[in-house]
Order: structure tokens, then sequence, then C-alpha cells
């Protein structure tokens, strides 16, 4: 298939836009987001939807405001509304590591833009080497089976769909498209800076396996992510069955009669309510509360990431931010 092609197939074997529907595009001037947009506007008659496109100027870099520019034009190029900011690097969240202050910060700007236009979706332009990158990422950071379906092609958070309609095209294919039809976009110099960990493995690690493990390593990545994906939909589906107590509490004489499964999702689903996500919560994090649960006495406190504590009681496990 071709890169239209692929983009068509994702959209409907994924359901990711209906017919009639509004889409926000993140499109931050880059390979893959340009090429995100290109092939939805190519596609905009045969959807029927609405396309708007959003870009947030971090202001970490020089070139920034060149960057803001060049999606600006592109915008009123192809005719579609844009909407952009720029960040008050000095109202990011100190407690957090910056990729993530980022990341919250980029969020936060697309629902909002998203709640002005009334989009539905927000489609972001992750892609099948970004895939099996943070899969790998994942393992070596230790995770369980929520972070080996690592980007899901569509996943609600707030009131709206984040949608990749990108995650079954590579990286080479994207660059193809865009040089065959001679389309410009910007380069991010610091995705070359190794400092930042996704570049290590991008650059030396996966390269490394390619040539000396597995040719096929990226897919052998992104089919384990779908894979992993499809089972943990599986069990939260069945853990949305079961009702251990309130919003921060969790009966102990319920939990341990779980299997492990059900019983780690819902250890998370509690820590997603006190925190808002479990980005940071690793397996060796779940164990330590599964210890908690099975051998520690009566009183004592894990402490985890991001300021979530759990206490230990005689009947229960209480969820709350220190």
């Amino acid at each position: 298939m071709n890169i239209e092609d692929k983009i068509k197939y994702s959209i409907k074997k994924n359901s990711l836009i209906a017919k009639g529907s509004r889409v926000l595009i993140g499109v931050s001037g880059g390979a893959d987001s340009v090429c995100l947009l290109y092939l939805l506007h190519g596609l905009k008659e045969e959807l029927g939807a609405a396309l708007y496109i959003a870009h947030l100027d971090h202001g970490l870099r020089k070139e920034s405001k060149h960057d803001a520019e060049f999606v600006k034009k592109l915008a009123k190029k192809l005719k579609v509304p844009f909407f952009s900011a720029r960040l008050d690097t000095k109202k990011l969240n100190k407690k957090l590591l910056i990729e993530e202050a980022l990341r919250n910060a980029r969020f936060d700007f697309f629902f909002k833009v998203a709640a002005n236009v009334r989009a539905q979706n927000i489609a972001l332009a992750h892609n099948f080497d970004d895939q099996a990158e943070t899969v790998l990422m994942r393992i070596l950071r230790g995770t369980g089976l929520y972070g080996l379906s690592a980007i899901l092609p569509k996943r609600k958070r707030a009131k709206f769909f984040i949608i990749r309609p990108l995650l079954n095209i590579g990286r080479r294919e994207i660059e193809d498209f865009l040089n065959k039809k001679r389309i410009k976009f910007c380069i991010d110099k610091t995705n070359v800076d190794e400092v930042y960990f996704r570049n290590k493995v991008r650059h030396r690690l996966l390269p490394l396996l390619e040539k000396e493990y597995s040719r096929n390593i990226r897919e052998s990545l992104f089919n384990l992510a779908q894979s992993a994906g499809s089972d943990y939909d599986y069990i939260k589906e069945a853990a949305s069955r079961i009702h251990l107590g309130g919003r921060i509490r969790l009966k102990i004489e319920k939990l341990i009669k779980l299997h492990p499964a059900i019983m780690r999702f819902k250890l998370r689903e509690a820590i997603s309510r006190i925190q808002g996500d479990t980005r940071r919560i690793t397996f060796k994090h779940i164990q330590e509360l599964e210890d908690l649960i099975f051998n520690r006495p009566i009183g004592s406190i894990v402490d985890l990431p991001k300021g979530v504590s759990i206490l230990k009681k005689q009947k229960s496990l209480i969820f709350y931010l220190r």
C-alpha cells in the first residue's frame, strides 16, 4: 500500500474519524506533523471532516519563532484555520521532568483549542518508528503490560479522542512522501542531541540491534505494542466490572482474591484517580504495592512518584497526595 492507502486503512480500522467530525491537528512544523496535515487535508472531502491546526511554540530554541511562522503560512496556504500560542516556560511545573512538563503544557493547549472549535478529535503525528522507540525505552526503564502497549491509535483523554493516524507508517516513508511532493518542513536540531534518552535509543541502540541482532526489531517491537494493547484493553474491560471501594480506598480482602493482572490494574486505576495519570509508575512500584498488601504490617506507607502515597490500614489501602 502507498502512504495514502495506509492512512485510510488506519482511520477505518481504528475508527479514528467519523464522517462530519471536527479534527484538530497538532502541527509542530516537523516532517511527521506536516505529512499528517497534508494527508488529512487530501482526505478532507472523502472523510467529510473539518480540519483545524494548533501550534504551540515552546520557546526553547532560537528557531522556534521561525517554526511558528512556517506553520502559520502553511495553514494559510491550505486554507485551514490556525491557532497558536507561545509557552511561558516559567509557569511549567518544576516538580516534573522537563519532557513531561512540556507534554502536559502541549495537551492543555490542545484541549483549550479543541474546546473552542468544538473538535472531537486531536490528531497527533506519532509514527511506526516512534512506537518502536517508545516500547524499547519503556522496557529499558521497567514497565508492565500498560507500558508495553505504548502509543495507542485512539485514546480518550479529558473530553476528547487523541488519534494517531500515522502509527502504521514509518519515518522513511514519511520523508519519501514529502520529498516526492516537494513539501518543505522544519528540522528540529534537538532530535539529534543525544542528551535526550529517546535520541540515544533512536540513533544508537536501535541501529545496533538492527545490525547485530534482528533486522526486524522495529516491526517486532511494534507488534509487541499492538498485542499488549489488545490484552490491556481486555483486562481493563474485565476490571471495570469489579468494585473494591471508593475513589481513594481499596478493600484489601477483595484485592487479594483477584487475579494478579486485575489487581495490578485496580492499583494503577486508583493512582490515576489521585494523580491524573500513571506515567512514572513502573512495574517495580506495583510490586512494592503488592508487598505492602501481602507482607507489610498495618500502618505501613509506600511513597510513589509525583506525591502519591498509599497507607495500609486494617481493611483498606488509602491513596492520597502527600
